[in-house]
């Protein structure tokens, strides 16, 4: 059930995101565990897509379970991604938070969600 659910929320944000101008560049894109949902190409720059969808009753938003162990995660693929594709655009990461249920599903895009955890020395 969660990987469907998962599966919808995808197919939903990339529609939004397709509406809103945007181009996917690739979907579901791994690097050995590491996964990027959504590579989105924009008008100015490479948006990297985490895509969080829930179900009712909520305690928390779909956005808030990308924390700091999530966005290591997602840094570190998108810095394999940019080598292997030879990305020269400046990236974001930017967040789409999808509540199923009801008569649509709401949709909240969070542009620039976090920035990229530097490691510290």
């Amino acid at each position: 059930m969660k990987n469907e659910t998962g599966r919808i929320g995808e197919e939903i944000a990339l529609a939004w995101l397709s509406e809103h101008g945007f181009r996917l560049l690739d979907r579901n894109w791994r690097s050995g565990h590491l996964e990027l949902d959504l590579v989105m190409e924009g008008p100015a720059r490479v948006h990297i897509v985490e895509v969080k969808t829930m179900t009712p009753p909520l305690l928390i938003q779909p956005f808030e379970k990308v924390d700091a162990i999530k966005q290591r995660r997602l840094t570190t693929a998108a810095r394999r991604y940019i080598a292997q594709r030879h990305v020269t655009r400046e990236v974001q990461f930017d967040v789409v938070s999808v509540v199923l249920g009801g008569d649509s599903p709401a949709v909240e895009y969070i542009p620039e969600a976090f920035f990229p955890i530097q490691r510290s020395y």
